[in-house]
Order: structure tokens, then sequence, then C-alpha cells
């Protein structure tokens, strides 16, 4: 992309923004905006939050996982 279509793309996002009235698109743009900052949100987490992902991914690094079709499966049928 060209530094005239980023600037121009630019303008189109702000003017959209501007007109937006969703509320539930302007915070979920505002946490992506955080999202980007040079804060690790692994620090915002508790320590059982980080136990629990940390279990997680041992989970899926032992192979003790199932697929989503599956996973659907089993609670349709659950």
């Amino acid at each position: 992309m060209s530094t005239a279509e980023l600037n121009q793309t630019k303008l189109d996002l702000i003017a959209w923004i501007n007109r937006l009235s969703d509320e539930n698109m302007i915070e979920f743009l505002d946490g992506l905006k955080k999202s980007k900052s040079k804060d690790d949100w692994w620090d915002d987490l508790s320590e059982n939050q980080q136990k629990m992902l940390r279990n997680g991914m041992d989970d899926i690094e032992s192979g003790n996982v199932i697929s989503s079709s599956q996973f659907w499966e089993e609670l349709k049928n659950g």
C-alpha cells in the first residue's frame, strides 16, 4: 500500500469512527487499541488465571485435546 493509500485509509477510518454510534463497537475498538500497548496483558492476570492458562498449554503440548466438532457433538449429546 502506498503512502497516499495508507493516509486515505486512515482518513476513511477516522470518518467512520466519528459516525459510529454502536457503543459495543466503540468499546471493541478501544480494547483493540489498548491491546497494542506496551503493557503485557499477562501481568494483569491473577495467579489463578495464569495457572489455568499454563495448564491449558500443558494439555495442548501433551496432546490432551479434542476437535471443535467433537466438543460440540459431546455438548449436544451430553
